[in-house]
Order: C-alpha cells, then structure tokens, then sequence
C-alpha cells in the first residue's frame, strides 16, 4: 500500500497509507490530517486542499489540467512551482512514498 507523508507549516510530519484510486486529498481527510479543508469535497472547485508538492516527486505526477491550474491562481496561501490541488492527484504506485507541504492557511 502506498504511503503519502504530510508536513504541516511547523514541521510535524505524519505519513499515513493510502488506498489506490484514492486521492491525496481524501487520504488526509480520512485519516484525519489537519490542513487540509477540502470544502468542494474534491471537485476542483475551491482550492482549499492546496499542497506544496516535494520537488523531487514532480515527475512523479501527473500532468496539472486547466481547472486545476485556474483554482490555483486563487489559494488562500501563496502559489508556487510545486503547488498542486491534492484532490487532482490520484493514489497510484507512482506515488508511492509522496511526500507534500501544507500551506500556513487554506482559508
């Protein structure tokens, strides 16, 4: 089973396992992971499920789709190079071992 680990902004990590087809976001939400506040329930439609991918898993992902690069333009904390929407990121071997940032705010 692959693991996803999350990072909150003061350094605390807690790395959960994730089931395939799943998705960062559910995977947080589901195992209670704070920082992630997912109000559109994974629709691509809020961007309060914002997450600072690690750079050397980029590659790793897949391709980012306009929708999800639109709603990133309007994250509660700033944009970066590796900002992703984590209900846009589906659980797969590939991603085994994820490693992602939480933003200071969704909000």
């Amino acid at each position: 089973m692959p693991t996803i680990t999350y990072i909150q902004p003061d350094g605390a990590a807690r790395t959960v396992d994730a089931e395939h087809g799943s998705t960062v976001m559910l995977t947080a939400t589901t195992n209670d992971v704070d920082g992630i506040v997912a109000e559109c329930g994974g629709n691509a439609m809020c961007a309060t499920c914002h997450v600072y991918v690690e750079p050397e898993h980029l590659e790793r992902l897949p391709a980012m789709e306009e929708d999800e690069d639109e709603m990133l333009g309007s994250t509660a904390s700033p944009r970066k190079d590796n900002s992703r929407l984590s209900c846009q990121l589906e659980v797969t071997e590939e991603l085994a071992g994820l490693v992602v940032r939480l933003p200071e705010t969704q909000l």
